[in-house]
């Protein structure tokens, strides 16, 4: 098997797919024949991504995934075949310590970056369980691990994003799904976390 059918066959969503680390997680995956079910709040960045991979196949879901129509649309587009769940899609709440943060931006953070991937997770497994070997792989952070890359809301999220996924593994293991966190290397996001680690902390770190 080569680097060009790796994923051949085997039918995989990406959220987030629009832009940074989930249009470029699109793009290896289809360089590698997977079918692509991608979705993105922006149109018009899934138009320029199914443009830019022409002969793959690729199935687009314009809506934000904190919606649960949005949920079902991504879950129909698999059509009873599902292998690979890529929970990419994911905001930032401004660097905000919890003694300036809004119930507005807390909400929202939750919202997107813990209750959507929850919902997709919940949504997918049937078919990755009936797949035999079905994985998720949800996107984590520097913040999962420390308490100085991010904000509170951001912070917490992550951390959340990792007891999800432990439990998932654990839970559905025993069925053939696998869970993964996976922490980004580099990224304009990553980038921007790190710039403000390296500032002095101003009380003990955890």
């Amino acid at each position: 098997m080569t680097a060009e059918d790796r994923f051949a066959g085997k039918t995989i969503i990406v959220t987030g797919a629009g832009s940074g680390i989930g249009r470029a997680t699109a793009v290896r995956l289809a360089e590698e024949g997977a079918r692509l079910i991608v979705s993105d709040v922006v149109a018009d960045r899934l138009d320029d991504l199914k443009t830019s991979l022409p002969g793959a196949d690729v199935r687009t879901v314009v809506g934000d995934v904190t919606d649960s129509r949005t949920v079902d649309a991504i879950a129909d587009a698999c059509e009873g075949r599902l292998d690979g769940l890529a929970n990419i899609a994911g905001i930032m709440d401004g660097f905000l310590p919890v003694g300036e943060l809004d119930d507005e931006t807390w909400d929202r953070v939750i919202r997107v970056n813990v209750t959507a991937p929850m919902r997709l997770t919940r949504a997918a497994l049937p078919l990755l369980i009936e797949s035999g070997s079905g994985s998720i792989v949800n996107v984590a952070s520097e913040a999962a691990l420390r308490g100085s890359a991010a904000g509170a809301a951001y912070t917490a999220s992550k951390h959340a994003v990792i007891g999800l996924t432990k439990n998932t593994a654990f839970m559905y293991g025993p069925q053939g799904v696998r869970a993964t966190p996976w922490r980004p290397v580099r990224s304009p996001r990553t980038s921007k976390q790190r710039s403000s680690a390296n500032s002095p902390p101003a009380g003990s770190s955890l």
